[in-house]
């Protein structure tokens, strides 16, 4: 269910849009519906429905995610009377399994035994329980003096006795579909809401001898209703990525502050991350025995093993190679790709540039739309002047070739292989293989020009004081 206005939110985004450890809060109920095995999945859209069935279209493939549209908020019930007719081919014994689209943290565990106790029970209706560890306005579950579920009970209909009950609905439930269809049928909207209830679902499995209730720890079962509610399931949710890399071989200097996505890929045994670093994107991959230090932060990078990426390197869609050093405070824009062994130093900036094995710009460098050969030396200072205002052009140093520092190179241009450019020089033609070159002009030295400089500057400061006297 994600049909939701989400007006707690206070924001122009659909709520289940928002995302925690990166990934939007509809797509981690599609994930954990999927990893428990669900043959199909169907989204119950309202607010912003074709930008919340874009996201989802965009993530698994055009259609693939099944969507039901809840044209007006009429309750939990409503919504799911929305859906039955994406169900309408679906035998009566199968189980429906219905989550909140705004509940992240829900195991897929879980979901699973939620299941199996549907298929226990002669009701066919399981839902999860949970004990607050706060006062919520959550319904309570109602049982006879054996035991036996009766009904839920919404916080807004209850009564005081009803409200000091401590378990509560969690909101997610498992349920044959024949019951499901016969159920929904018969929901009145005769409540404070004047909604239509699936709770009531529960009273109607009364008469079949009574739904199941699972216990689920509160932490698991918490949805989202404001930014607050946000930041506490982001930061359980980023635990719990972290505590699973780090017993699978992952070492954090600070787990607390160590912010890996949900969707990134695989990472190494024995990667180390310091303290500060985001990993993002499902792209991103870091080998074995990579060390990324204080700050690092990578959207869609690939990292090869060994490779260390030094404090404050960002990268985005690159590539580093085995045994790499990047940084401190490096920028590898989309596109980059280094070689083993490439060192990329401090307040070097690259962009479109594959640095070939051993290549080396260790200082102070722009290289943008630029192929740099094995073993090439970039001087500090060192600028690919890639754009005449309309169009990138390419530059090309081949293996082996010394860049002096400060020099331009203006692209459309190559440099040989093992060619020398000289320190200061403004390369607009290619250099040849082994050559040197050079665009300096001729420097001009003018004896005692500095002190008579001084003297002039201290008269003239000197007579434009007395002037003013």
């Amino acid at each position: 269910m994600a049909a939701g206005l989400g007006t707690r939110m206070k924001s122009a985004r659909a709520k289940v849009l928002h995302e925690v450890a990166g990934r939007p809060m509809l797509a981690w109920a599609v994930e954990t519906g999927r990893a428990a095995g669900a043959q199909r999945v169907v989204a119950i859209l309202g607010h912003q429905f074709d930008t919340v069935r874009a996201m989802l279209d965009a993530r698994y493939g055009a259609g693939v995610i099944d969507v039901a549209l809840q044209a007006e908020p009429k309750g939990t019930g409503h919504a799911v009377l929305c859906a039955l007719p994406t169900l309408e081919r679906e035998p009566d014994d199968r189980i429906v399994v219905i989550l909140s689209g705004d509940a992240p943290l829900l195991r897929a565990e879980r979901v699973a035994e939620l299941v199996a106790a549907c298929e226990a029970s002669p009701a066919g209706l399981a839902l999860l329980s949970t004990v607050p560890d706060r006062a919520m306005p959550y319904g309570r579950l109602v049982r006879d003096a054996a035991g036996v579920l009766q009904r839920i009970v919404e916080h807004a209909d209850a009564t005081e006795a009803e409200r000091a009950i401590k378990d509560t609905n969690a909101g997610f439930y498992a349920v044959r579909l024949g019951h499901l269809r016969k159920d929904l049928a018969t929901l009145k909207a005769d409540n404070a809401k004047g909604e239509l209830y699936l709770t009531d679902l529960v009273a109607r499995a009364a008469t079949r001898g009574g739904a199941t209730a699972i216990d689920a720890p509160f932490e698991e079962v918490s949805g989202v209703n404001d930014r607050v509610d946000l930041a506490a399931v982001d930061v359980a949710a980023r635990r719990r990525i972290n505590e699973a890399l780090m017993r699978a071989g992952v070492t954090m200097a600070a787990p607390a502050a160590t912010y890996v996505d949900a969707d990134v890929g695989a990472i190494g045994q024995d990667v180390w991350l310091g303290p500060g670093v985001c990993l993002r994107g499902a792209g991103t991959r870091i080998g074995d025995g990579a060390r990324l230090d204080a700050g690092c932060v990578l959207t869609d990078v690939v990292v090869a093993a060994g490779a260390y990426l030094k404090p404050y390197t960002i990268a985005s869609e690159a590539t580093i190679g085995a045994r790499a050093e990047v940084g401190p405070f490096a920028h590898l824009r989309p596109k980059t790709v280094l070689d083993d062994d490439v060192k990329v130093g401090n307040f070097v900036e690259t962009k479109k540039a594959h640095l070939m094995a051993g290549a080396k710009a260790n200082h102070l460098s722009y290289l943008g739309d630029a192929t740099i050969g094995a073993k090439a030396n970039i001087g500090a200072g060192t600028i690919t002047c890639n754009y005449d205002g309309f169009s990138k052009h390419h530059t090309t140093i081949e293996a082996g070739a010394f860049i002096g520092s400060d020099s331009q190179l203006v692209a459309p241009v190559t440099v040989g292989r093992d060619a020398y450019v000289g320190s200061g020089s403004t390369i607009t033609k290619d250099v040849p293989r082994g050559a040197l070159a050079l665009s300096r002009t001729k420097q001009v030295n003018i004896d005692d020009w500095a002190d008579r400089f001084r003297e002039a500057q201290s008269r003239r400061k000197k007579d434009k004081g007395d002037g003013h006297g």
